[in-house]
């Protein structure tokens, strides 16, 4: 056992580790908040569902903005300082949240934390891309997606006991993960982009430097079904745990045990079904993931208590096992050295998308139809979106077998 560790520690550049380290820091601070944050919105305001989940659209749509900058800016000044920039901005956004009292105010810092979000999340992923060769990748974002989890398995749980006693602490120690990733970055990350790249010729422009991608119809297709099927992922992490809270009366302490539990399934089983699923076809295991985050979701309807909750979890977090690894090395493979920024930027697009869709269509559902339906209309998207994607593989390899 110590000798495979001590191996595992050997493969990877030292840039590696620190990046699992940072990642690990800051996703346990900033899942102290996301997790509850329309809880912690629908107590400082009494406003509809629909209302409330309009600020993590705002939050969304800011970002979707700045994704599709984020990776030409990583492209054309590197990753370390666009990373740095972002980590500054969204701890600044998490201290302002202490003084947050009305929709105004919420909307403005969901706008601060849209924006400088994709910067640091886009960089980390071109930067990992950078350091490891193609075959080692998705291992490497396997165990990156540990440490992500490592700090949801923690943040949530620590967030809901600290919000117990006030949310403000919360978002110090958001804010304050989020500083120490930044000095980790700044004394002891090494720039990563390539000295290949041409760098005058990179345009900041969009309609310029995603041009070459738009004619990689494969990838294209992909991403456009996995943005789309994405949406139940925002329904199930900001959603449920208001459902549950004004529903069955589920507290934010107790609540912050079931994204324990995902975070505790991804630290002890991701390698282990990473070993599996890296010698099967992508698109395959794409589909699979998405198709049991869709059944995870449409369970959710029928749980009347936390074991309910948990057990719907369970299942997303298998499909989770699958597809975000196998995802993430897809992308990263499909990239030419010049553009890793970019296809990182219309990946993480995806999350992007889905925050600023799935709240408020899961709350317009909810409003008009019955909670309830919520889960419902998020099972529908998931469904439709695995159809797709099944569709897409069946499609690939067909070619691939013309090809041959």
């Amino acid at each position: 056992m110590l000798i495979k560790l001590q191996n595992t520690l050997q493969k990877y550049p030292a840039q590696f580790w620190l990046l699992f380290v940072g990642v690990f820091i800051a996703m346990a601070g900033g899942t102290m908040i996301w997790p509850l944050m329309l809880v912690y919105v629908s107590k400082q305001m009494s406003i509809p569902l629909a209302q409330g989940a309009s600020l993590i659209t705002i939050n969304a749509a800011v970002s979707v903005t700045f994704t599709f900058f984020a990776g030409p800016l990583t492209d054309r000044f590197g990753r370390k300082w666009i990373m740095i920039f972002g980590l500054l901005i969204n701890a600044a956004g998490y201290i302002f949240l202490i003084w947050a009292d009305t929709y105004a105010t919420f909307a403005v810092i969901m706008a601060i934390t849209g924006f400088s979000n994709p910067l640091f999340r886009v960089g980390a992923d071109a930067m990992l891309t950078d350091i490891i060769p193609e075959e080692d990748r998705i291992d490497a974002f396997a165990l990156t997606r540990m440490a992500k989890n490592v700090g949801v398995s923690m943040g949530p749980a620590i967030g809901g006991i600290l919000a117990g006693i006030s949310y403000n602490i919360s978002f110090i120690a958001a804010a304050s993960g989020m500083i120490v990733f930044s000095l980790l970055l700044l004394f002891w990350a090494k720039e990563t982009l390539p000295k290949t790249v041409d760098l005058p010729t990179i345009s900041l422009e969009p309609k310029h430097g995603y041009r070459e991608m738009l004619k990689d119809k494969e990838f294209i297709t992909m991403i456009s079904l996995y943005s789309f099927g994405w949406i139940i992922v925002a329904m199930i992490w900001l959603l449920m745990p208001v459902y549950a809270n004004q529903e069955y009366g589920i507290s934010e302490s107790q609540y912050g045990l079931i994204p324990t539990a995902n975070g505790l399934m991804v630290i002890f089983f991701q390698v282990l079904v990473t070993n599996k699923t890296k010698h099967l076809r992508p698109l395959t295991m794409i589909t699979l993931g998405m198709f049991l985050y869709a059944i995870g979701t449409g369970t959710v309807a029928f749980a009347t208590g936390f074991w309910g909750f948990m057990t719907s979890i369970v299942i997303v977090t298998i499909g989770e096992l699958i597809i975000v690894p196998t995802s993430s090395a897809y992308v990263a493979n499909r990239a030419h050295p010049e553009m890793r920024g970019r296809y990182m930027s219309i990946y993480n697009l995806a999350w992007s998308f889905a925050r600023g869709v799935g709240p408020v269509f899961g709350g317009f559902l909810g409003d008009t139809f019955g909670p309830a339906s919520i889960w419902y209309g998020g099972f529908a998207i998931g469904a439709l979106s695995s159809l797709g994607l099944l569709l897409l593989t069946l499609t690939t390899r067909q070619r691939e077998l013309v090809t041959v």
